[in-house]
Protein backbone atom coordinates (compact mmCIF):
# COMPACT_ATOMS: atom_id res chain seq x y z
CA UNK A 1 0.00 0.00 0.00
CA UNK A 2 1.44 3.51 -0.88
CA UNK A 3 0.23 7.18 0.59
CA UNK A 4 0.84 9.97 -0.67
CA UNK A 5 1.56 12.72 1.70
CA UNK A 6 1.16 16.23 0.93
CA UNK A 7 2.67 18.65 2.64
CA UNK A 8 0.82 21.96 1.42
CA UNK A 9 3.41 25.09 2.27
CA UNK A 10 4.99 26.75 0.48
CA UNK A 11 7.06 28.37 3.24
CA UNK A 12 10.81 27.57 3.99
CA UNK A 13 10.13 27.60 7.13
CA UNK A 14 6.88 25.79 7.93
CA UNK A 15 4.84 23.73 10.31
CA UNK A 16 2.45 22.17 8.17
CA UNK A 17 6.04 20.34 6.97
CA UNK A 18 5.83 19.39 10.54
CA UNK A 19 3.02 17.67 10.49
CA UNK A 20 3.70 16.29 7.01
CA UNK A 21 6.64 14.70 8.07
CA UNK A 22 5.10 13.25 11.57
CA UNK A 23 2.64 11.77 9.53
CA UNK A 24 4.70 10.29 7.31
CA UNK A 25 6.69 8.57 10.02
CA UNK A 26 3.64 7.60 11.88
CA UNK A 27 2.12 5.88 8.21
CA UNK A 28 6.07 4.09 7.81
CA UNK A 29 5.53 2.62 11.54
CA UNK A 30 2.32 1.02 10.29
CA UNK A 31 4.40 -0.22 7.30
CA UNK A 32 2.85 1.88 4.48
CA UNK A 33 5.17 3.14 1.63
CA UNK A 34 5.23 6.60 1.78
CA UNK A 35 5.02 8.93 -1.34
CA UNK A 36 6.37 12.50 0.17
CA UNK A 37 5.90 15.93 -1.99
CA UNK A 38 6.37 18.95 -0.43
CA UNK A 39 5.28 21.90 -2.65
CA UNK A 40 7.52 23.87 -0.75
CA UNK A 41 10.39 22.20 -1.72
CA UNK A 42 8.84 20.11 -5.20
CA UNK A 43 7.82 24.27 -6.60
CA UNK A 44 5.13 23.77 -9.39
CA UNK A 45 4.64 26.15 -12.17
CA UNK A 46 1.64 28.02 -11.80
CA UNK A 47 -1.52 25.74 -13.17
CA UNK A 48 -2.40 27.00 -16.63
CA UNK A 49 -4.49 23.81 -17.83
CA UNK A 50 -2.16 23.40 -20.95
CA UNK A 51 -0.20 20.69 -22.20
CA UNK A 52 3.25 22.57 -21.74
CA UNK A 53 3.09 22.36 -17.97
CA UNK A 54 2.41 18.35 -17.92
CA UNK A 55 6.27 18.04 -19.34
CA UNK A 56 7.69 20.06 -16.21
CA UNK A 57 9.78 17.55 -13.99
CA UNK A 58 7.76 18.70 -10.87
CA UNK A 59 4.48 17.87 -12.64
CA UNK A 60 5.48 14.72 -13.90
CA UNK A 61 6.72 13.71 -10.05
CA UNK A 62 3.60 14.87 -8.70
CA UNK A 63 1.47 13.36 -10.82
CA UNK A 64 3.41 9.76 -11.26
CA UNK A 65 3.40 10.32 -7.24
CA UNK A 66 -0.49 10.48 -7.04
CA UNK A 67 -1.09 7.83 -9.70
CA UNK A 68 0.62 5.45 -7.72
CA UNK A 69 -1.01 6.44 -4.65
CA UNK A 70 -3.73 4.08 -2.89
CA UNK A 71 -4.47 7.04 -0.45
CA UNK A 72 -3.83 10.77 0.51
CA UNK A 73 -2.82 12.66 3.97
CA UNK A 74 -2.82 16.46 2.80
CA UNK A 75 -1.73 19.23 5.09
CA UNK A 76 -1.97 22.81 4.90
CA UNK A 77 -1.48 25.70 6.83
CA UNK A 78 -4.68 28.21 6.86
CA UNK A 79 -4.29 31.46 4.60
CA UNK A 80 -7.02 33.35 4.97
CA UNK A 81 -9.34 31.08 5.82
CA UNK A 82 -8.45 28.95 2.89
CA UNK A 83 -5.85 26.40 2.28
CA UNK A 84 -2.48 27.97 0.57
CA UNK A 85 -2.52 28.49 -3.19
CA UNK A 86 -0.09 26.45 -3.66
CA UNK A 87 -1.49 23.13 -2.44
CA UNK A 88 -4.45 24.42 -4.53
CA UNK A 89 -2.53 25.13 -7.24
CA UNK A 90 -1.07 21.04 -6.93
CA UNK A 91 -4.66 19.83 -6.87
CA UNK A 92 -5.61 21.38 -9.91
CA UNK A 93 -2.50 19.97 -12.11
CA UNK A 94 -4.26 16.79 -10.56
CA UNK A 95 -7.70 16.55 -10.24
CA UNK A 96 -10.25 13.61 -10.66
CA UNK A 97 -8.19 11.28 -12.21
CA UNK A 98 -5.78 10.69 -9.61
CA UNK A 99 -8.21 10.74 -6.32
CA UNK A 100 -11.79 9.21 -7.58
CA UNK A 101 -12.41 6.81 -4.68
CA UNK A 102 -9.21 7.00 -3.00
CA UNK A 103 -9.09 7.80 0.89
CA UNK A 104 -7.58 11.33 2.15
CA UNK A 105 -7.08 12.49 5.57
CA UNK A 106 -6.68 16.48 6.17
CA UNK A 107 -4.86 18.01 9.09
CA UNK A 108 -4.12 21.96 9.11
CA UNK A 109 -1.76 24.17 10.85
CA UNK A 110 -3.73 27.08 11.87
CA UNK A 111 -1.64 30.59 13.23
CA UNK A 112 -3.79 33.13 13.32
CA UNK A 113 -6.14 32.61 15.79
CA UNK A 114 -9.17 31.46 13.73
CA UNK A 115 -8.44 28.08 14.70
CA UNK A 116 -8.40 26.33 11.06
CA UNK A 117 -11.75 25.47 10.42
CA UNK A 118 -12.26 27.05 7.67
CA UNK A 119 -8.92 25.98 5.86
CA UNK A 120 -10.11 22.33 7.19
CA UNK A 121 -13.77 23.12 5.06
CA UNK A 122 -12.46 24.56 1.80
CA UNK A 123 -9.37 21.61 1.85
CA UNK A 124 -12.67 18.84 2.35
CA UNK A 125 -14.66 20.91 -0.36
CA UNK A 126 -12.45 20.63 -2.82
CA UNK A 127 -10.90 17.32 -2.19
CA UNK A 128 -14.56 16.26 -2.39
CA UNK A 129 -14.70 18.20 -5.90
CA UNK A 130 -11.77 15.85 -7.10
CA UNK A 131 -13.99 12.86 -5.83
CA UNK A 132 -11.71 11.63 -3.06
CA UNK A 133 -13.29 9.92 0.04
CA UNK A 134 -12.54 12.48 2.95
CA UNK A 135 -12.17 10.32 5.95
CA UNK A 136 -14.50 12.66 8.65
CA UNK A 137 -12.22 12.90 11.22
CA UNK A 138 -9.44 16.06 10.57
CA UNK A 139 -7.11 17.79 12.75
CA UNK A 140 -6.15 21.29 12.93
CA UNK A 141 -2.49 21.97 15.02
CA UNK A 142 -1.89 25.04 16.87
CA UNK A 143 1.37 27.25 16.81
CA UNK A 144 1.97 25.86 20.55
CA UNK A 145 1.82 22.42 19.29
CA UNK A 146 5.42 22.65 17.46
CA UNK A 147 8.97 23.28 18.96
CA UNK A 148 11.51 26.36 17.46
CA UNK A 149 12.52 23.87 14.47
CA UNK A 150 8.55 23.37 13.47
CA UNK A 151 8.76 19.75 14.64
CA UNK A 152 5.07 18.28 16.07
CA UNK A 153 6.42 17.96 19.59
CA UNK A 154 3.04 17.92 21.46
CA UNK A 155 1.78 14.65 22.99
CA UNK A 156 -1.82 15.23 21.80
CA UNK A 157 -1.03 16.63 18.49
CA UNK A 158 1.26 13.39 18.00
CA UNK A 159 -1.77 11.31 18.82
CA UNK A 160 -4.33 12.68 16.88
CA UNK A 161 -2.07 12.85 14.08
CA UNK A 162 -1.30 9.17 14.58
CA UNK A 163 -4.97 8.31 14.84
CA UNK A 164 -5.67 9.94 11.53
CA UNK A 165 -2.97 8.16 9.85
CA UNK A 166 -3.92 4.54 11.02
CA UNK A 167 -8.12 5.77 9.94
CA UNK A 168 -6.42 6.28 6.69
CA UNK A 169 -4.59 3.18 6.15
CA UNK A 170 -7.74 1.53 7.54
CA UNK A 171 -10.20 2.75 5.14
CA UNK A 172 -7.38 2.69 2.09
CA UNK A 173 -7.09 -0.95 2.52
CA UNK A 174 -10.76 -1.86 2.69
CA UNK A 175 -11.34 0.57 -0.43
CA UNK A 176 -8.63 -1.77 -1.88
CA UNK A 177 -9.89 -5.34 -0.49
CA UNK A 178 -13.01 -3.51 -2.49
CA UNK A 179 -11.69 -3.28 -5.82
CA UNK A 180 -9.91 -6.05 -6.03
Amino acid sequence: MKIMVIAGSPKAESRTRGIAQYAAEELRKLNVEVLYFDVGIDQLPLFKGDAASAENETVKKLAEYAEEADGFFVTSPEYHSGMSGALKNALDFLGGKYFKNKPSAIAVAAGGGKGGINALANLRTVLRGIYSLVIPDQYVADPVNFDEGNVLVDELAQTRVRELATQLKELTELVSANKA
